[in-house]
């Protein structure tokens, strides 16, 4: 039905045509994060769906962020009117909010056709079953899911790692030693130490499971069972050393990619130590700060629990009978696992009992494609050469909707790019995906609606 490559050239280009070139990178000297939402489409009729002639479905992007920052606690405002945290994926999500509170405008207002139709109960809305939605991201999340074993003859940003490796454990790791020619990496954005890579273009799209890498459309695709030896979150830093002691064709596991991405306070800690035991996986963890510590979550724990949440917000909930959910997360060619991103997506999550009607863990599909983010860390620095000034982080933020007005925002900091003191504070100094503004779309669609058809919960 669609691949990964399909997903990410889509976006790819979404982001060249469709979003200014206020708030990307400055060329040569700046890189940047990319995220976005996926409409998929399928066709009424899917009875001549064959492996010879798929069906052909629509895809659409319908939201999409860019962004490597997050302010420290000491600019966090109670008045909800600056972004906390303005990671890729987390402006995608918010700006896939501002998307889904317009369609429920549409439907509720019956002006338009809508993604949603009538739920079974009064005042309530559900998504319609040929459509789902998938999330694209440039790179792997930070936190838990950028904890990737790093293999000695890795030279390719997403080198795969196989499955069988993890449970190999017949050679002894080492945890001290370094890996040639590499500098030591961390992954956050916002951190000195720059990664090194060599890039090897060629080779397809892939999923790996079972320890084999493949070509395959969606409808073939399967994610695999999670290795219980690699998904807990009680697993210690000597139990990571023995899941990373061998990896394909006797190649060692040397090290581990680096998350800058802090251990929550009280929930243990990274041992430090150099190597493959350096960090404790499965534990939830905080973006970090330039001095000023941050209390945003990290990526991966974001979308661990979108996964079981939803995507929509508690607030666009009142007006849903089901959660909206991924259907799948693509990843962009850059370092990846597909163990980590099983454990830090789903597996982690797997004892979480107690949810409310129609909520629980989702059979979330995990895909990587091999082709490369123009405006990433790794392609510019190749293209760089000798530029003279070190690469950067860009500064600035974009979000866009698939929405009538206003679909762009561009931000920095947390507010709009050129807000100053003077400003801050008032309507054109809050980004239009700020908690008070989405407060203030979700009070605009309740004006729009009768008393009489509002639903139960908000009467």
């Amino acid at each position: 039905m669609w691949t990964a490559d399909e997903i990410a050239q889509l976006c790819y280009e979404h982001y060249g045509i469709r979003l200014p070139k206020k708030g990307k990178p400055e060329p040569n000297h700046e890189w940047t994060l990319l995220a976005a939402v996926v409409k998929i489409q399928s066709p009424a009729d899917k009875a001549c769906d064959t492996p010879d002639k798929p069906v052909q479905v629509t895809k659409e992007v319908v939201s999409m962020g860019t962004g490597t920052k997050c302010i420290g606690q000491s600019k966090m405002r109670k008045s909800g009117d600056i972004l906390n945290d303005s990671h890729a994926e987390v402006i995608a999500r918010r700006s896939f909010q501002r998307y889904l509170l317009h369609q429920l405008q549409l439907a509720a207002t019956l002006k338009e056709d809508s993604i949603f139709v009538p739920g079974t109960q009064k005042g309530v809305w559900k998504l319609r079953r040929d459509l789902i939605f998938v999330f694209f991201s440039s790179h792997t999340p930070c936190g838990d899911a950028s904890i990737i074993p790093m293999l000695e003859f890795e030279d390719q940003p997403c080198c795969p790692v196989f499955r069988d490796w993890a449970n190999n454990s017949s050679v002894e790791a080492s945890s001290n030693l370094e890996a040639p020619g590499n500098e030591r990496k961390c992954e956050d954005p916002d951190s000195p130490v720059t990664k090194k890579m060599r890039l090897e273009p060629g080779t397809a799209a892939r999923e790996v499971t079972n320890g084999a890498a493949h070509h395959q459309s969606f409808g073939k695709q399967k994610s695999g069972p999670i290795s219980p030896g690699i998904n807990s979150c009680d697993l210690t830093v000597e139990g990571l050393a023995a899941v990373t002691r061998m990896a394909p064709g006797s190649a060692k596991v040397i090290d581990v990619y680096r998350t800058g991405a802090k251990c929550v306070p009280g929930e243990g800690g990274d041992s430090g130590k150099p190597g493959a035991a350096f960090h404790q996986v499965g534990l939830l963890r905080v973006k970090p700060g330039r001095g000023d510590r941050t209390r945003s979550m990290s990526c991966s724990d974001k979308m661990a629990r979108w996964n079981v949440l939803g995507c929509q917000g508690a607030l666009l909930m009142h007006f849903l009978e089901e959660p909206i959910y991924l259907s799948a997360v693509v990843i962009g060619k850059c370092p990846y696992s597909q163990e980590a991103m099983q454990r830090a997506l789903i597996g982690r999550c797997q004892n979480v009992s107690a949810l409310p009607k129609g909520f629980g863990v989702q059979e979330l599909k995990i895909l990587q494609s091999d082709l490369l983010f123009e405006q990433s860390r790794c392609a510019v620095q190749a293209k760089r050469a000798d530029s003279p000034g070190r690469l950067v982080p860009c500064g600035a933020a974009i979000s866009w909707s698939a929405v009538p007005e206003q679909p762009l925002d561009v931000t920095a900091n947390g507010f709009p790019q050129g807000t100053t003191k003077k400003t801050i504070g008032s309507l054109q100094a809050r980004s239009q995906i700020s908690k008070v503004e989405l407060f203030r779309s979700f009070q605009k669609l309740l004006s729009r609606i009768a008393r009489d058809k509002w639903p139960h919960s908000l009467r």
